[in-house]
């Protein structure tokens, strides 16, 4: 944090966003890819035969990351553009090569392309990050894949699931989003140099109409900066859909991540699973014994920001006039930036929470035996049926027996469900019969296969063809 306290810091810097993530949106990240670019472009200008020389090419990429900024700020106060400014103060650093840089091209050869670069490169860690989280829920699914618990439709106890299954549905939704971001990266494309409206007409004079060159030194550039390939047609800028896009994956990483949340919010509030606690941690400033799921509570709060912050590529694709117009930028530096940081500081939450959810097994048992009997009225019906009972007649009976044993449990007694129904005469069981169905394994359906079939099918692939990036820890600040 810095030592001034008299500005605004950005929170995502302060307490949430990893440095990894803050080094991508950096100044230095930003302006070296900038004339990393400008490199890419002088030498393949040169190689397609452009009077430039190797040694201006050499001169530029000798100075790439040594960035004058004192010169590029002096500079930018006197010409109000960030573009040339840079421009000038590379060419005070490269004077052989100072008459070369930029040549041809507009300020969105560097803008743009860099922009790409930079979300390429974002997406990058979020996967890794994705992935690693995946790791840490599929290890605790397969875990604990065979302990039944209740399962809830509309939050009201259903049929029992496993923990473990309930583990697949969060690990599922986060294999949407891992597929989603590696769509992403493998379909980004540069900018590549459009020139002023998209038609590259600067280069037409520069190469004296030779299309092929032209479209050679796209390739050129596309290659060098780690790109398959170029947009094929533009404006001045790539399309700001591709803002969009990316974002609407963030937004979906956010929806999946803060539904976890919540579930993990709901089952450390029925006391069966919780997020770590620190030795020290402090849960309420007024109630010494609290345990809050604050880190539960803060992916939630990040993923609504994230969530909201999708809109804003949205409104400024569908709102970029013919072929380009500059209300996209000052929203886009900020809400493209902040996307990220925040996906990223979920994610890092995910990382420490996922490490180290605490499950209660007692607990999980007690809560799901109590609702047991209720459940097994099926399995009761037919056992009682067989013994001679009508169906019909003792499905009204159970539904008189479970409600007016639900009603003893509201008003703070024990399920007595189990012997309202051996009392009664007309199902001709006893309870050691009834007792045979309260076994919660009856009732939990392929639950663990399912969970066995998911993780070996289509997680451990995946985990397997990504060892080397396994292993990430995040120890929170806050």
């Amino acid at each position: 944090m810095s030592d001034n306290h008299n500005s605004y810091e950005s929170p995502f810097c302060t307490r949430y966003a990893s440095p990894e993530m803050q080094y991508i949106f950096s100044a230095n990240k930003k302006f070296t890819t900038w004339r990393k670019l400008w490199v890419a472009l002088a030498r393949g200008e040169m190689k397609l035969g452009l009077p430039i020389t190797q040694e201006q090419v050499d001169e530029l990429e000798a100075h790439v990351n040594d960035i004058n900024y004192d010169v590029a700020e002096a500079e930018e106060k006197e010409v109000r553009h960030d573009v040339m400014s840079h421009v000038r103060a590379y060419g005070k650093q490269c004077p052989k090569a100072g008459g070369i840089i930029h040549l041809g091209a507009t300020s969105c050869y560097v803008g743009d392309n860099t922009d790409i670069i930079v979300m390429r490169d974002a997406l990058k860690l979020v996967r890794k990050k994705i992935i690693n989280v995946i790791a840490n829920l599929a290890k605790f699914a397969d875990e604990y894949n065979s302990m039944p618990c209740l399962a809830y439709t509309h939050l009201q106890p259903a049929q029992p699931t496993t923990v473990g299954k309930r583990a697949t549905l969060w690990i599922n939704e986060l294999l949407m989003d891992l597929e989603e971001v590696e769509y992403r990266i493998s379909n980004l494309k540069l900018l590549g140099q459009k020139g002023t409206t998209g038609t590259q007409a600067s280069f037409v004079e520069l190469f004296k109409g030779d299309s092929e060159k032209i479209k050679t030194l796209e390739k050129m550039i596309a290659e060098e900066m780690g790109f398959t390939s170029c947009v094929p047609v533009s404006g001045q800028t790539y399309s700001r859909k591709i803002d969009s896009q990316v974002l609407s994956t963030l937004s979906g990483i956010a929806q999946t991540c803060s539904k976890f949340s919540n579930d993990l919010r709901l089952l450390q509030n029925f006391e069966e699973i919780a997020e770590p606690f620190e030795k020290n941690q402090i849960g309420s400033s007024a109630m010494p014994y609290k345990r809050n799921p604050m880190r539960s509570e803060r992916i939630t709060s990040l993923a609504r920001y994230v969530m909201i912050d999708s809109l804003n590529p949205a409104f400024t694709a569908g709102t970029q006039w013919f072929e380009r117009t500059l209300d996209d930028s000052a929203n886009k530096r900020v809400s493209v930036a902040e996307a990220f940081l925040g996906t990223d500081a979920i994610l890092n939450i995910m990382l420490n929470v996922t490490d180290g959810i605490e499950v209660y097994p007692e607990m999980i048992k007690r809560r799901l035996m109590a609702k047991l009997p209720f459940m097994a009225t099926e399995n009761i019906m037919m056992r009682a049926v067989e013994n001679g009972g009508n169906r019909q007649e003792l499905h009204e009976k159970l539904r008189v027996h479970s409600q007016a044993a639900a009603l003893v449990i509201k008003q703070g007694g024990d399920c007595d469900l189990p012997d309202r129904i051996a009392n009664d005469p007309s199902f001709n069981i006893t309870k050691e019969e009834i007792e045979e169905f309260l076994v919660p394994d009856l009732y939990v359906g392929r639950a663990p296969q399912q969970t066995e079939e998911f993780l070996e099918e289509f997680i451990n692939p995946i985990l397997e063809a990504n060892k080397d990036i396994l292993g990430e820890k995040v120890q929170l600040s806050v």
